[in-house]
């Protein structure tokens, strides 16, 4: 529900405070006193496009702003908590437009986007005017219209049957972006993982392979300096396995006379010790050493195999395993691709199929709807001063186009205000008046208990008079009462349903023009009825005013 509107220097304003009430509020004043101001700056608050010449003459800033307070259920909440802008169950909105044009938004004291602004201010208010036919022009408001409160499980099913096709699309493109291998890259592919795996070496058996074969080049070089130490340790006269043996006996004599001898006489037997074993070591690596040139062929031949390997690849003979890897990811990368390409493309048809069905399910429910509302609506504008007037809501279902969350309907408006004419589209066949007369007729037959957007009415009684202003006040009246409407009227007939009233004047200083709004209470909403009637307030205009106030009220309760 809207709770204040604020406006600063705007247009002709210089500062102006609405307080609104629960239900139906009337804006009147004599023509020109800017009652529509308040509509535009509702439009601004709500994510309108806005120019410098909102901003009032000679000033450097038009300041908006307006509090509403929310329903626990409401969409607007839902959208201010899911944005992490919601403030308990309040929403301020506020809007500053500089002279040269630019604008800034908060909402809830946190700046926003314009695109934030007008996301939100469609889950508050709804403005019907002579931009009506745009509204109503929309697919998505025409789709609104017919789903509201309607066949919900058809549509859930709708989605779910849409999404199931849409995942399935996502993966097809996604196989078909991955360039598929070409019946000679497989082949090729093939063989280089059939050569890796008929010649390719682990890298520890690799690393053992060098090894061998580093030992076998050097192999002249590695038995000279074995034999040449193994005679040091153990040929005569200066073998030096004999000589510590030697050293360490003599010491061993008398080393219980002094720690330190004790201490040598251990060392040069463990060292002689040492040297024994070293040569025992020698004499095991003499007897498996091969210096057979055909094995060092062997070893040479291998290893040019695992560096040929490694060139054809680009790496070192070390990170063919890596390769080898890789180059069995691919292939069965490929093998995957190709298999679920043969078959997705039948679950893509089962899945299409299944949307079509649930489509046209929901086309059908869609239809039983427009026919009511079509209806209704029709019926309504019967009593709105559009006599022989038609509304037609049209639904067509196209099953050759692209899949849609929203199902394959194509929804037309068309409207004939007069009789005789046939329907056309909504601009071309009817006034501003009548736009919003026909918004408020769809909006009727269309209402959701509840209703949380506060509904604004501009022009909705141009061009009427009498019994038909009656009826829409009555109607604007039925529309508020468990929501919020706000009219901007000059009919006394649709001023005196409303259950509050507010008054616009303008004041002109001889210098500057301002505007202000007074809350009218009953002896003050009398002369403003009566000033509406027409002409000169008299006691007689007074008696008809107080009249009207009293049947409307009648009727209101």
């Amino acid at each position: 529900m809207l709770v204040f509107l604020h406006i600063r220097d705007y247009a002709i304003v210089d500062s102006l405070e609405l307080e609104c009430e629960h239900g139906f509020t009337c804006v009147t004043g004599e023509t020109g006193a800017g009652k529509s101001i308040l509509v535009g700056a509702l439009g601004l608050l709500s994510g309108n496009r806005a120019d410098s010449a909102a901003v009032r003459q000679d000033c450097d800033k038009a300041e908006l702003s307006a509090g509403f307070e929310l329903d626990e259920d409401s969409p607007a909440l839902e959208w201010l908590r899911e944005q992490d802008l919601d403030d308990d169950r309040d929403c301020l909105l506020r809007r500053v437009v500089h002279s040269n044009g630019r604008s800034r938004a908060w909402i809830n004291g946190t700046a926003v986007t314009l695109q934030q602004l007008d996301s939100l201010g469609e889950s508050l208010v709804e403005i019907h005017g002579q931009n009506e036919h745009l509204r109503l022009a929309q697919s998505a408001e025409q789709l609104a219209l017919l789903d509201a409160g309607h066949h919900e499980t058809a549509r859930r099913d709708l989605r779910d049957r849409y999404f199931a096709w849409h995942a399935l699309e996502m993966e097809k493109q996604a196989l078909l972006g991955q360039a598929p291998l070409e019946a000679g890259d497989l082949e090729l592919l093939r063989y280089q993982l059939e050569e890796l795996e008929n010649g390719l070496l682990s890298p520890d058996a690799f690393s053992a392979l060098e090894n061998q074969h580093r030992k076998l080049a050097h192999g002249g070089e590695i038995v000279g300096s074995l034999e040449t130490t193994l005679a040091d340790l153990d040929s005569e006269p200066r073998a030096v396995s004999a000589t510590l043996h030697r050293c360490a006996r003599a010491l061993q004599d008398h080393a219980e006379l002094d720690e330190d001898i004790a201490t040598a006489a251990r060392m040069l037997q463990e060292a002689a010790i040492n040297c024994d074993e070293a040569g025992s070591a020698i004499q095991a690596a003499l007897s498996r050493m091969d210096l057979s040139p055909e094995r060092l062929a062997e070893l040479e031949r291998q290893l040019t195999a695992q560096h040929d390997l490694a060139r054809k690849h680009r790496v070192e003979p070390e990170q063919l395993f890596r390769v080898r890897h890789e180059l069995t990811q691919r292939l069965e990368r490929a093998a995957e691709q190709q298999k679920r390409l043969a078959v997705i493309d039948a679950e893509l048809e089962a899945a299409l199929r299944a949307y079509r069905h649930a489509a046209r399910a929901v086309h059908e429910k869609r239809a039983q709807r427009a026919g009511a509302l079509s209806k209704g609506v029709t019926e309504l504008m019967q009593q709105l001063g559009m006599e022989g007037g038609r509304f037609e809501l049209d639904v067509h279902l196209e099953s050759d186009r692209p899949p849609s969350a929203r199902g394959d309907d194509r929804v037309q408006i068309r409207v004939s205000a007069n009789r005789g004419i046939d329907p056309g589209p909504l601009r071309k066949v009817a006034s501003g008046g009548e736009l919003s007369r026909i918004g408020l007729a769809v909006k009727i037959v269309a209402r959701q208990h509840g209703d949380s957007v506060v509904q604004v009415f501009d022009e909705v009684d141009a061009g009427i008079g009498g019994a038909t202003a009656t009826t829409v006040g009555s109607l604007l009246k039925r529309l508020s009462s468990d929501g919020q409407a706000l009219c901007v009227t000059h009919l006394a007939q649709v001023a005196v349903f409303a259950d509050q009233q507010v008054c616009i004047s303008k004041q002109d200083d001889g210098a500057v023009t301002s505007v202000a709004v007074h809350h009218l209470g009953e002896s003050a909403r009398v002369e403003e009825v009566a000033r509406m009637l027409g002409g000169q307030i008299s006691a007689q205009s007074r008696a008809h005013a107080a009249e009207l106030l009293k049947e409307a009220g009648a009727a209101r309760h």
